[in-house]
């Protein structure tokens, strides 16, 4: 009779390592249980994790020595296939691509004019209005950019709490806004001021500070921060 793998999924609660990634982080893994995620499974008797620290044994615990190791060489050990060599050396490769790539540059909008430079291409063809949140951490970088609504030509309905729980999920310290115009008009409406003035309140209390509500058009903007409104 054929025997059942040991699978993660079988394990403790406190013993699986997704779960130990998902609550605490990627950092407070071993490389055993980071590559244990990957293969899935060790075999009767034998966990993924101690599967895995055996294969790490076998290199002196050396990451980059386990990248130079042939699907043939993984396959020599017990519970590893050529599927989960193929995936073991994947993930190696990864790791490498990414020591060599430059870190992303993250656009710095800490004024009206850099905020609308960096909006401007992606609203100035729509014809509908559209209300975006940018995110940004204590230095004014980006964290990202989110369309909260798409609406008609001349307003769109916007929910405060939304914005706020996305800034609050993405650890953002300052928030601005911005919407585009389809007619041209660089005039705040009274629903543009109504929703700035509520947000700036609620930003307020969750300690998260606006930096600006901009409106953009084809060629101009306005903001809220250089008219002295927020």
């Amino acid at each position: 009779m054929k025997e059942d793998r040991l699978t993660i999924a079988h394990w403790s609660e406190d013993d699986q390592p997704r779960e130990k990634l998902r609550d605490k982080g990627p950092d407070t893994l071993s490389n055993a249980e980071l590559l244990a995620i990957l293969i899935g499974s060790g075999t009767p008797g034998t966990s993924a994790v101690e599967l895995m620290q055996t294969v790490l044994n076998s290199c002196k615990n050396n990451l980059n020595t386990l990248g130079k190791m042939s699907i043939r060489d993984l396959c020599a050990f017990k519970g590893i296939g050529e599927a989960k060599a193929i995936t073991i050396l994947a993930a190696c490769e990864l790791g490498k691509r990414r020591q060599m790539e430059s870190p992303e540059e993250r656009p710095d909008l800490g004024t009206a004019t850099r905020i609308y430079n960096y909006m401007h291409p992606v609203l100035q063809d729509e014809d509908v209005e559209e209300f975006w949140i940018l995110l940004m951490n204590q230095n004014h970088r980006l964290i990202k950019k989110i369309r909260i609504a798409r609406g008609g030509i001349s307003e769109v309905s916007v929910d405060v709490r939304i914005i706020i729980k996305e800034a609050v999920l993405a650890n953002a310290t300052i928030l601005a806004v911005c919407h585009n115009h389809p007619s041209g008009s660089l005039k705040p409406s009274s629903m543009d001021n109504d929703l700035t003035y509520s947000l700036q309140n609620v930003c307020r209390l969750m300690r998260i500070h606006l930096l600006d509500h901009v409106i953009i058009t084809d060629g101009a903007y306005y903001s809220y921060h250089e008219e002295g409104l927020v």
